[in-house]
């Protein structure tokens, strides 16, 4: 710590404005939390289109079947 003209301590050079590596820790989180807010903003701006297609995608098919009748009773044992 650097010293005062008196011989004390000077303890405004440990004030936690003094630390360029908050600042930096706070630039990065900033810089985060703009990033979401655009992501969030773009996301909103373009749709998300459904796809035109007849089969499945990635395994899960695109519309739901319609069921021919009640479910079969199970037989008891």
């Amino acid at each position: 710590m650097p010293a005062t003209p008196d011989g004390g301590i000077d303890r405004t050079a440990s004030h936690w404005y003094r630390q360029p590596v908050l600042w930096l820790g706070l630039a990065v989180f900033v810089a985060s939390l703009a990033g979401c807010v655009w992501m969030i903003v773009l996301g909103a701006q373009h749709a998300d289109t459904p796809l035109d297609t007849a089969h499945t995608v990635f395994g899960v098919p695109v519309s739901a079947h319609s069921s021919p009748g009640a479910p079969p009773a199970d037989p008891a044992p």
